[in-house]
């Protein structure tokens, strides 16, 4: 019988091979300019030729003000970035699989930029926690200078260029990162939000900035570029934090992106798995909230390298889709060795010690004599 994971699917315009796609991974391991590697080709190659029916990239950073989050992280703001990511599309889809972008905008959590020094937020909130040392940051955290509205809109302009850029470097939708603590995730979270404008105080307000960057992007591509947007309620410096309104924020913000004209959503379960961050009150998960509030294709992440939990989350309508992350990186062929029921390699965190870059991903499975099935 097989596993439902692997039966085909449809995403927006695009026909899809199986349910599974590549999670969006941060490899901070572009040239120090933003623009992607040969090695980032071969690392997203491997796993299209491995069986994901999707895949999504790690973040990239839409604009050369304040949006890059690490060093070494790749950019969608230049015309260097564009012919940088060709190459990666272009290897892609030799193995006929589509590839969607990341967009993401660090905000008050950027550890390093190629273009200043300078962090900006909703509101000057000091963030939580200290920088995360495997993406080469290092001590506390400093608050933030508030974004003017005039500066939201220009990070809006920002997000529909990159999108353009995207286009143009041959990738087949792009994903907007509203999640894991970024900026449009701190708007979205009262703390960091605390704004007394129309960007802050309910969640219909702390949502609009998602939906204004989903709405300009949709405007500024084509019918068929898909657009999807990626949330959360824990972020990479709060495993705990959840939407304190609960099922009714979630409708609220479930709702407001449908209705801006998001093809998709992605719930992602930072640091936790889906079973720790999917339930809310009276029963009812997340997931199968946004998809029966939203109406749209809904992606789970979180653990879905278990077969057991993949199986169920698709079979008991709970998503549509499945990401992995930790799974797809120490096994690129997956959905192959699902399909033949081969052995699995379990994922090691040395893999990713001391940083999270390719170069540490491949000595590891050298090491582990790993083998594509």
């Amino acid at each position: 019988m097989t596993h439902p994971a692997l039966e085909p699917a449809r995403l927006g315009r695009l026909d899809l091979a199986n349910r599974m796609a590549v999670a969006p991974m941060t490899r901070v391991s572009a040239a120090p300019d933003g623009v992607p590697s040969s090695d980032m080709a071969d690392y997203y190659a491997e796993f299209a030729d491995g069986g994901f029916g999707l895949v999504i990239t790690e973040g990239t950073y839409p604009d050369t003000a304040y949006s890059q989050g690490y060093f070494n992280q790749p950019g969608l703001a230049t015309a260097e970035h564009v012919d940088g990511w060709r190459e990666v599309v272009s290897r892609v889809h030799a193995a006929g699989r589509p590839i969607v972008a990341q967009l993401m905008h660090a905000g008050a959590i950027s550890q390093g930029s190629a273009y200043g020094t300078e962090r900006v937020g909703p509101s000057a909130v000091v963030p939580l926690g200290e920088m995360m040392p495997e993406y080469g940051g290092r001590g506390p955290w400093t608050a933030p200078r508030e974004l003017t509205v005039a500066e939201i809109n220009e990070i809006i302009d920002g997000f529909a260029a990159a999108a353009r850029n995207a286009q143009a470097a041959g990738f087949d939708g792009v994903e907007i990162h509203a999640a894991n603590g970024y900026l449009l995730d701190q708007f979205i979270t009262v703390y960091t939000n605390q704004r007394s404008d129309s960007y802050g105080g309910p969640v219909a307000n702390r949502i609009r900035l998602t939906a204004e960057v989903t709405a300009a992007i949709k405007a500024a591509v084509p019918g068929e570029f898909l657009v999807g947007v990626r949330l959360s309620q824990t972020k990479v410096n709060d495993f705990e934090y959840r939407w304190p309104g609960g099922a009714r924020d979630g409708e609220a913000i479930f709702a407001a992106l449908a209705d801006a004209g998001a093809d998709y959503l992605h719930i992602a379960s930072e640091g936790r798995n889906w079973l720790d961050t999917a339930r809310l009150d009276g029963g009812q998960t997340i997931t199968g909230l946004a998809r029966r509030i939203s109406g749209l294709p809904v992606i789970a992440n979180g653990g879905m390298h278990d077969v057991g939990q993949a199986e169920q989350v698709l079979a008991d309508g709970h998503a549509d889709l499945l990401s992995v992350a930790r799974g797809a990186l120490a096994n690129p062929d997956l959905p192959s060795r699902w399909a033949k029921d081969a052995d699995v390699a379990a994922f090691d965190r040395d893999m990713l010690e001391p940083m999270v870059t390719l170069a540490n991903v491949r000595a590891w499975r050298q090491a582990a004599g790993h083998e594509l099935a």
